[in-house]
């Protein structure tokens, strides 16, 4: 299972290097993965700290405890969204937080198993489901949603300015039969962008594969909620750590850094402050963490990576 779950971790060092990890406290990566990140928190800490590792997938969950398999007693693994935080830390009465770490990403190997349909080079069924057990999946989307809701997806998600041809596309085609794969899907979008932004652009379907795995997922609506809970939980010097990889999940992220450090919002001609806002967190990461170009060099994929690291006051 471990090697099939083929996943390099991104700015791995970086991550350790920022949660700063002290060995009595716990520890949570909320996107597990192949285990890479969890691996280097574990040999860090201390036999009586633990380490609860969230992932979606039970693929990846069933390769992190291969890859773990040293330092099982200290790890508690959750085989859900890690929009359960705040629950998860509720129920276990976690009172000495000392890091969250979150990898936004989708995994190597959920775009390198053809099967699982996250990806435009392979020939797949639509199904970009993190979680097998979800009810809704692209095949749904692509196949049910109206072309107003496949334009706002395609639109806001992938920042792909052509998304209502490539919704009308879409609706026109399922009209003669249903979108089943994932070379179809590809084929639609390629016939609805103009041949010069398809020779200068990245590959036509990337925004549109990306917006459709976004909306499957609910990836962007765990974001903040996810941050709050860490920050709610952590004691003092406790350090949120976020890998983001497209612009729309990077604005999540500063901004909810941004609301949680901000203090007083009584209006500036307020003698006194009234309302009592405190900042709860300082940001450490003025600008985002990027990958080394040897990081680049070697996982090629990394490249649209930013860490936002902060603190807990």
């Amino acid at each position: 299972m471990e090697s099939s779950f083929n996943h390099k971790s991104v700015l791995l060092d970086e991550c350790i290097e920022s949660l700063n990890i002290r060995p009595n406290l716990t520890y949570v990566d909320c996107t597990t993965g192949g285990g890479g990140h969890s691996l280097e928190i574990a040999k860090r800490l201390g036999s009586d700290a633990q380490l609860i590792c969230f992932d979606r997938d039970n693929t990846a969950i069933m390769a992190a405890k291969q890859r773990l398999s040293e330092y099982l007693p200290k790890i508690i693994f959750i085989n859900e969204n890690f929009s359960e935080l705040g629950n998860v830390l509720d129920n276990l009465k976690i009172d000495n937080l000392g890091g969250v770490l979150a990898d936004l990403g989708c995994s190597s190997y959920q775009f390198d198993t053809p099967e699982r349909g996250f990806s435009y080079n392979h020939d797949a069924p639509l199904d970009m489901r993190m979680d097998q057990s979800s009810e809704l999946d692209a095949y749904k989307v692509v196949n049910t949603y109206s072309k107003e809701d496949l334009k706002r997806v395609i639109y806001e998600y992938g920042e792909e300015r052509f998304a209502p041809v490539i919704a009308d596309r879409i609706v026109k085609a399922r009209e003669i039969s249903d979108i089943k794969t994932t070379a179809e899907l590809t084929d639609i979008i390629k016939s609805a962008i103009p041949k010069a932004a398809r020779i200068d652009g990245p590959h036509p379907a990337k925004r549109t594969f990306q917006a459709i795995r976004i909306e499957v997922n609910g990836e962007l609506d765990a974001i903040a909620p996810t941050i709050e809970a860490a920050e709610r939980h952590m004691v003092k010097g406790g350090r949120i750590a976020i890998i983001s990889f497209h612009s729309l999940e990077d604005r999540i992220v500063k901004q909810t850094y941004a609301n949680l450090a901000s203090g007083c919002e009584c209006p500036k001609d307020f003698p006194v402050c009234v309302c009592g806002k405190k900042p709860k967190i300082k940001i450490l990461t003025k600008k985002p963490i990027l990958p080394s170009d040897s990081e680049l060099e070697e996982n090629p994929r990394a490249r649209s990576a930013k860490l936002r690291v902060a603190e807990k006051i």
